[in-house]
């Protein structure tokens, strides 16, 4: 199986604006509806998040999703457990974290990730390049 990012980058960076930088992605579940879910990465540049759908072989369902800062009334993180915290905090601290975001336009994006850290399940978590993504997006939402 490719690493996450051989995998996703180059359909991420393709979808960039002429100097805008992608800075890191990872992998999350998306929660869609009371008992719908997939999955989905998540591309952080130095501009906005890119949201790309995932279908059920891994690869890029549709047209990712453009969430600019301007575009979030708010977000909430915290531990998978439960409990609401400090975003970026949040995002660094825990092996897995809930992420919810929502959009001007009254959508709710419910994501859970993964560190992607251990050496037994680290792999199968994203590695690297998962971490270094979270590292990304966390540092996304402080900015």
């Amino acid at each position: 199986m490719a690493d996450l990012d051989s995998k996703y980058r180059p359909h991420l960076e393709a979808q960039l604006e002429p100097g805008e930088e992608l800075r890191g992605l990872c992998v999350a579940s998306q929660q869609k509806g009371m008992f719908k879910g997939g999955s989905a990465v998540i591309g952080t540049t130095d501009r906005r998040l890119l949201l790309q759908s995932l279908d059920r072989r891994g690869d890029p369902d549709g047209e990712p999703q453009s969430i600019l800062p301007e575009g979030i009334v708010s977000v909430k993180a915290g531990p998978a457990g439960g409990g609401w915290i400090n975003v970026d905090t949040a995002i660094l601290d825990h092996a897995a974290v809930r992420l919810q975001i929502q959009t001007t336009d009254g959508e709710k994006i419910k994501l859970m990730l993964m560190r992607g850290e251990g050496k037994l399940l680290g792999g199968l978590g994203g590695g690297d390049t998962q971490r270094q993504g979270l590292d990304a997006l966390a540092g996304w939402f402080r900015a």
